[in-house]
């Protein structure tokens, strides 16, 4: 089985080997790791005034960093982050993943068409809209749908995509930015419109929000995303409940503790690693993952610890991993 087929296995929630499938929505440690700018973080101001192999040099670039990240970390997916993000350098850049990997990787992008969590400058204004100007608010949020569609008919056309993460942040750490009530009027008519139509066009999609879902994820499981991602302990989330519920209907991503794998102890990541993995994994539908990505300043070897204690998960099978040290 592929990397890519084992992916989309446990999207379908299909039974898999011991070990889960595992990616990282964003891993931006590519210098630490590479020596190289992440793509996301690079500048492309200048990119009209390229010559169009110069371009196709940048875009090279990419595809082997996205392309290294994936085989030097052993993820079954790579989530591109195309920059610029035009849709035909973005078409050019998937092109030339799968030019150079075949069908080895799944290979997703951002696709999301929803409102999220508004920044500070837009936040008041946003809170008004909701009250005073409620059924604009509802025409914005059916026209982003209908353009996203519209592309992703368009992507289909082009081939060489598998599916979208769908990455509006609906949460803080202690709730919704909306109440349940005002989320089922403003986010999720417009969440199934996309998800339905993503899938119907034949994509996978997956939903993250990190945050405290408790009070919406009824909701959003509702709307139908093949998986559910990233399931964030710090927003008290807790993978064995959400197993227990709904795993039957969804995919569970992600769950490890980004805080622990930045500021906790080594003991400390282990064990958050061991509960994902012992809480995600029966009966498949589990993809592994921590609740947020690898992002800038992050030890990179707290990655690794992390990814150790899921190499010998496989090896020695969930019953008999105590918590360990030294992995």
């Amino acid at each position: 089985m592929t990397p890519r087929e084992h992916f989309i296995s446990a999207l379908m929630r299909q039974p898999v080997s011991l070990r889960p499938p595992h990616f990282e929505l964003v891993f931006f440690l590519t210098m630490e790791a590479f020596g190289k700018v992440h793509p996301s973080h690079r500048s492309y101001y200048q990119w009209d005034q390229m010559q169009d192999s110069e371009r196709l040099l940048h875009l090279n670039d990419m595809a082997d960093l996205y392309i290294a990240t994936a085989e030097r970390y052993q993820h079954s997916a790579i989530f591109l982050h195309p920059n610029p993000g035009t849709e035909f350098e973005t078409q050019r850049l998937i092109e030339l993943v799968r030019e150079k990997t075949g069908d080895r990787y799944f290979l997703m992008m951002h696709g999301d068409a929803t409102f999220s969590i508004p920044d500070g400058t837009h936040m008041e204004q946003f809170a008004y809209r909701l009250a005073d100007e409620p059924e604009s608010l509802k025409a914005e949020a059916e026209s982003m749908v209908v353009a996203a569609l519209n592309r992703a008919e368009r992507q289909r056309e082009h081939g060489g995509l598998d599916g979208y993460a769908l990455c509006a942040d609906y949460c803080f750490n202690t709730g919704p930015f909306l109440s349940p009530r005002q989320f089922s009027e403003f986010i999720t008519p417009y969440l199934a419109k996309l998800i339905q139509g993503y899938r119907q066009l034949g994509f996978f999609v997956i939903k993250h929000t990190d945050g405290n879902v408790n009070p919406i994820l009824d909701q959003l499981v509702q709307c139908g995303p093949h998986a559910i991602h990233s399931l964030d302990p710090q927003g008290g989330v807790d993978i064995a409940e959400v197993k227990k519920k709904y795993g039957g209907e969804v995919c569970l991503i992600g769950n490890v503790n980004c805080g622990l794998l930045d500021s906790g102890t080594d003991q400390e990541v282990v064990e958050s690693t061991l509960y994902a993995l012992r809480n995600g994994s029966p009966g498949g539908g589990y993809i592994f993952s921590t609740s947020n990505c690898i992002y800038t300043g992050m030890k990179l070897a707290r990655y690794d610890l992390m990814r150790t204690v899921w190499q010998k998960f496989e090896a020695t099978g969930p019953d008999n991993l105590a918590p360990i040290n030294n992995p």
